[in-house]
């Protein structure tokens, strides 16, 4: 009996290894200072947007996962070495995107939107950023054609707005 609780104990400590690996290249971690730019890439993949000059750019940003819900930024010194990161999906910078922002700014902010649509007539688009938060809702820029923000506020993603409609609420 000694012999499969043994292989139980085996079975677990290599899931929980696995999942622990797997998650390794997510985001950065304090681990990351002191890499390379190339390092960095080559441990997150490629950042987006995508700068002109890649070999010489402060700041890579590197959205994560197939909601997007951390987008992480990634500081270089002038040798191109990791001197800090940081989340930039957050409720502070959520507040600091007022109408008159251009589309650069907010990309300054709260990097770029994984899931984007155009509005009606020509009169702009709307960035929809989802994020971690309990509640079921999304943050969304709408932008005008001239590319400034027209609003930005929360709302809720279709996914919830679907569960309201079923639940009489």
């Amino acid at each position: 009996m000694a012999m499969q609780s043994s292989g139980w104990y085996k079975t677990i400590f290599l899931a929980v290894a696995l999942m622990i690996g797997g998650c390794a290249g997510y985001g950065p971690s304090k681990e990351f200072i002191g890499l390379t730019r190339s390092e960095t890439i080559t441990r997150l993949g490629a950042p987006n947007p995508m700068p002109a000059d890649l070999d010489s750019a402060p700041r890579l940003d590197f959205p994560r996962g197939p909601a997007g819900k951390h987008t992480y930024a990634v500081y270089f010194d002038s040798q191109g070495i990791v001197t800090g990161y940081r989340q930039l999906l957050t409720t502070e910078n959520f507040a600091k995107v007022v109408p008159d922002l251009d589309e650069s700014e907010v990309v300054d902010l709260i990097g770029v939107a994984k899931n984007t649509f155009g509005l009606g007539r020509g009169r702009g688009y709307v960035w929809n950023y989802r994020y971690v938060t309990p509640l079921c809702h999304w943050f969304q820029v709408e932008f005008t054609a001239e590319k400034k923000v027209r609003s930005a506020g929360y709302s809720l993603p279709p996914e919830c707005r679907a569960a309201r409609r079923g639940s009489g609420g």
